[in-house]
């Protein structure tokens, strides 16, 4: 079992303690946190909490985190694209309509499924049965670079790299409608939409600060195509964003207008470079994911 202390400060005080906890570990999901809370694994000052206790100043926070529970999740021989691997990290380009991680009734065909076979016993344990190894994630239909983490330590540290925003991530999207401006960068904090559940929002009372620097790369007649620079990594940071100031990503079809003429599956975007500090040799690695060919086929059709 692993556990964590914390001595909260008086700036910190008035915070719900489920997102105070996850902001100081990204890697662990608020909804895993929340579960803690449930199961008394989380206490204040020596007594059990909710999840919507409101920290105070000189708070004593410590957190039970469980031993890895064996996996329900089965190695699968699904094909790897791999652009770099060593003893600590392994970096995949990830094709479209392929979810990162299991989840509830959808535990097979998953990225996860497909590394646990690749790499056997070595995956970091800090996210929990269903997340072996995954320090962020892409969506679905979000195609292109991902890290993987192979142990612990390694796991430890690309996660404080991101928490830092000190790991480069660039993104080409292509969005619906012609931008006014060569580039820009774009900020509201994302969280849960208010009404619709299954969406995320600016939410300004409840989200997490999110900047999207963005640069322009081509116009075409109803479409422009883009850079995108990620500061921080919010659940579809991007399709919020750009949604916000009225370029939905083309094919989205939760942040978008419904309507798909180019007959795609989900939207344009592909995480292009992505750059960190490695773990064990302190140097700097870069890593460009090609553009898959449906992009480039999309590409041409606009260009035409």
């Amino acid at each position: 079992m692993e556990v964590l202390e914390y001595k909260t400060t008086k700036e910190e005080a008035g915070v719900r303690i489920d997102r105070f906890l996850s902001e100081k570990n990204e890697e662990i999901s608020r909804s895993y946190l929340q579960k803690l809370l449930k199961e008394k694994q989380i206490t204040v000052n020596n007594a059990p909490v909710k999840a919507n206790y409101k920290i105070q100043a000189e708070d004593f926070i410590r957190v039970e985190l469980p031993d890895m529970e064996e996996p329900d999740i089965l190695p699968e021989d699904i094909p790897l694209d791999i652009l770099y691997e060593d003893k600590d990290v392994l970096v995949i380009n990830k094709p479209k309509d392929m979810v990162v991680h299991p989840s509830a009734g959808h535990t097979s065909g998953t990225l996860v499924n497909a590394v646990m076979f690749h790499c056997k016993e070595n995956l970091s344990g800090i996210n929990g049965v269903l997340r072996p190894g995954i320090v962020h994630r892409i969506d679905k239909d979000t195609t292109g670079a991902l890290l993987i983490c192979k142990n612990d330590t390694a796991h430890r540290d690309l996660a404080e790299q991101l928490k830092q925003h000190s790991i480069k991530r660039r993104y080409r999207a292509i969005v619906a409608g012609n931008l006014k401006e060569d580039g820009g960068t774009i900020e509201g904090p994302i969280g849960r939409h208010p009404i619709d559940r299954k969406k995320m929002a600016i939410n300004y009372k409840n989200g997490k600060e999110a900047v999207t620097h963005y640069k322009v790369l081509e116009r075409f007649k109803n479409a422009t195509y883009v850079e995108c620079r990620l500061e921080t990594g919010r659940t579809h940071q991007i399709r919020v964003h750009m949604t916000s100031i009225g370029h939905p990503l083309l094919g989205d079809e939760v942040y978008g207008s419904g309507k798909n003429p180019y007959h795609l599956q989900g939207q344009a975007l592909h995480a292009m470079i992505l750059g960190f500090v490695h773990p064990s040799t302190g140097e700097y690695m870069e890593f460009e994911a090609p553009l898959p060919e449906y992009f480039t086929k999309l590409l041409d059709k606009l260009r035409k």
